[in-house]
C-alpha cells in the first residue's frame, strides 16, 4: 500500500494548510481581544509630563528671542555700478543671462588659470 506521487495537486495536504491557517487566525483574533479587554485601561497616564513639555517650550521659545541675529553685510555700490549691472550679458539666442555678484572675480580667475595651463603646455607637461 505504497502511494506515490502523483502529476496533480495533493489536495489533502492543502486542505491541512488551510485549516492550520484558519485555526492561527482564529487564536490571533482571541487574543487581540483578550489584549484589548485587560491592557487598555492601564495605559492611560497622568497628563503632568505634558504640562513640563509645555513649559520647556516657552523657555526655548524665549531664549531663540534673545539671540541676536547675524548682521547681513551690504556693500554700497557706486553709480557706475548700477549702471553696468542694468546691462545684463545676452546669449546668442537673445535671452539675458542671471547677473552674478562675482562674475568678475570668477573672469578674472579664469583668465590666470588660462595662462597657467598655456605655460604648461608649453613645457609639454599636460
Amino acid at each position: 500500500n505504497v502511494k506515490l506521487g502523483g502529476l496533480g495537486p495533493d489536495y489533502e495536504a492543502i486542505k491541512k494548510k488551510v485549516k492550520k491557517l484558519k485555526q492561527q487566525r482564529e487564536y490571533a483574533k482571541q487574543v487581540k481581544e483578550h489584549n484589548m479587554k485587560t491592557i487598555a485601561p492601564v495605559q492611560r497616564l497622568p497628563t503632568k509630563p505634558q504640562v513640563v513639555s509645555s513649559m520647556s517650550r516657552q523657555k526655548a521659545l524665549e531664549y531663540a528671542k534673545k539671540i541676536p541675529k547675524p548682521k547681513i553685510f551690504m556693500p554700497r555700490q557706486s553709480d557706475e555700478e548700477v549702471k553696468e549691472e542694468r546691462v545684463l550679458p545676452q546669449t546668442s539666442n537673445g535671452a539675458s543671462l542671471p547677473q552674478i555678484p562675482s562674475l568678475e572675480t570668477l573672469q578674472n580667475r579664469h583668465e590666470k588659470e588660462k595662462q597657467v595651463v598655456a605655460a604648461f603646455r608649453t613645457l609639454h607637461i599636460l
